[in-house]
């Protein structure tokens, strides 16, 4: 039996939005959707506020500066 090794450190190499999830693709190919009611900062923003985000930490969080909220990769993969 194989089994391919899962990043432990994963890490965020973009974000995308729909109307109701957020959706981050990860650098070992995975995506991650979220609804974004789970994210009341992030649900409430603007297209523009939510297109301004910055990778932190190589890409093991995620910050948007215009509503102040912050999210770990890890967090996301979590639930």
């Amino acid at each position: 039996m194989t089994s391919s090794a899962v990043e432990l450190h994963p890490r965020a190499e973009s974000v995308q939005f729909t109307e109701e999830e957020m959706i981050v693709a990860l650098a070992d190919g995975r995506k991650i959707s979220v609804p974004l009611a789970w994210f009341p900062r992030l649900s409430e923003a603007s297209p523009q506020e939510l297109e301004n985000y910055e990778l932190m930490g190589e890409g093991e969080g995620i910050h948007w500066p215009d509503v102040d909220e912050d999210l770990s990769v890890s967090g996301l993969l979590a639930g």
